[in-house]
């Protein structure tokens, strides 16, 4: 089963999907990872949208995959002028994961004002009990680890 997840989001904000069970028995995966600028092709633009397994207490626009709470990671570019050329980078891990998920958005160009719009599917997957073992301990993990 696909659950579809959307959002405006505004500079420097913070969204939370509430995905735990009480028996942590449903797992999830990423399975489509999108972004897109709240007004295309109206102005210059940089987008970072990153999803990540512990609510962020900064939000910036520094994405570093050795961080082992980051789930995800979308950047986007353009300028309203014809002669530059919109571009668009995503990638997601394939871990399974039984927890919330948090959602960050920061606008890294001259026009924080402009939103940004997400778009994500997560593939619903039911959990053994060693597999809802290992995803609730990577997750008791990364809540009582460091977070950024």
């Amino acid at each position: 089963m696909i659950k579809t997840f959307r959002g405006l989001m505004a500079d420097d904000t913070q969204d939370t999907i509430v995905l735990h069970t009480t028996d942590g028995s449903i797992g999830y995966r990423i399975k489509k990872f999108e972004i897109m600028t709240q007004r295309p092709g109206t102005t210059a633009y940089e987008h970072v949208v990153q999803i990540w397994k512990t609510k962020q207490v900064a939000i910036d626009n520094v994405v570093d995959f050795s961080n082992q709470t980051l789930l995800g990671a979308a950047f986007i570019q353009d300028d309203a002028a014809p002669h530059y050329v919109a571009s668009s980078q995503v990638v997601f891990d394939n871990e399974i994961f039984n927890q919330d998920i948090y959602i960050t958005h920061s606008e890294t160009n001259a026009d924080p004002g402009q939103g940004c719009n997400y778009y994500i599917e997560l593939e619903q997957v039911k959990l053994d009990l060693n597999q809802n073992t290992v995803a609730t301990l990577k997750d008791i993990r990364n809540i009582t680890g460091p977070t950024t």
